[in-house]
C-alpha cells in the first residue's frame, strides 16, 4: 500500500501544481496575447490529471473507500489548490489510520553482550 499511496500523493502535489500555473500564469498570459502558454500547460495537466485519477482511483479501492471521498478524490484535480487539501485530508482520515492497521515486520533481536 505504501507505493500506492507515495504515487498518490505524487501526482496530487505534481497535479495540483501544473493546474495552479495554468490558472494563474497560463490563462492570464493567454488573455495578453500568449495562446501557446495556456494550451501547452493544458495539455501537460491533462496528460498529468489522467494519471493522477488513476493513481487515486488504486488508492482509494486499496483503502476500500465510500462513494463519496472517492469521488472527492478524483474530482480535486478539477479546482486550484483543491488537490493540496484533498491530499491532506485524505492523509489525515484514511490513509494514516490504514498504514497504523497494517503489521509491522518483525524486528529480529539481537542479544546484548556482556
Amino acid at each position: 500500500m505504501n507505493a500506492a499511496v507515495l504515487r498518490y500523493r505524487v501526482m496530487a502535489y505534481v497535479t495540483g501544481v501544473v493546474l495552479v500555473v495554468l490558472c494563474f500564469v497560463g490563462i492570464p498570459l493567454q488573455v495578453a496575447g500568449h495562446p501557446a502558454v495556456a494550451n501547452d500547460v493544458g495539455v501537460v495537466h491533462g496528460i498529468l490529471y489522467i494519471i493522477y485519477l488513476v493513481s487515486a482511483w488504486f488508492l482509494s479501492r486499496k483503502l476500500g473507500l465510500a462513494t463519496k471521498p472517492t469521488v472527492i478524490m478524483l474530482l480535486a484535480g478539477t479546482i486550484p489548490i483543491m488537490t493540496f487539501i484533498v491530499e491532506r485530508w485524505v492523509t489525515r482520515r484514511f490513509i494514516n489510520p490504514a498504514l497504523a492497521a497494517q503489521p509491522q515486520p518483525a524486528q529480529p533481536v539481537r542479544p546484548v553482550s556482556p
